[in-house]
């Protein structure tokens, strides 16, 4: 499987560093719910992630800081 482009993703978030944060969360969620993390025929949890933004399967949630 190959990864979603850049344009793609840049398109889906607001900045690269919203795109790095999201994609490593979810990366964690689903490795930490692997089975088998150590199986090399499985597809990388980063890919996944990537893959689950550009088509919209994952939604991210934006919180806004308050300043006083």
């Amino acid at each position: 499987m190959e990864q979603p482009s850049l344009d793609v993703l840049i398109k889906k978030v607001e900045s690269k560093y919203e795109l790095a944060v999201a994609a490593a969360k979810r990366a964690r969620q689903l490795t930490e719910s692997c089975k088998n993390p150590d199986n090399p025929e499985t597809i990388k949890p980063v890919t996944i992630a990537l893959k689950e933004i550009a088509e919209d399967q994952l939604v991210i949630k934006r919180t806004l800081l308050k300043t006083k």
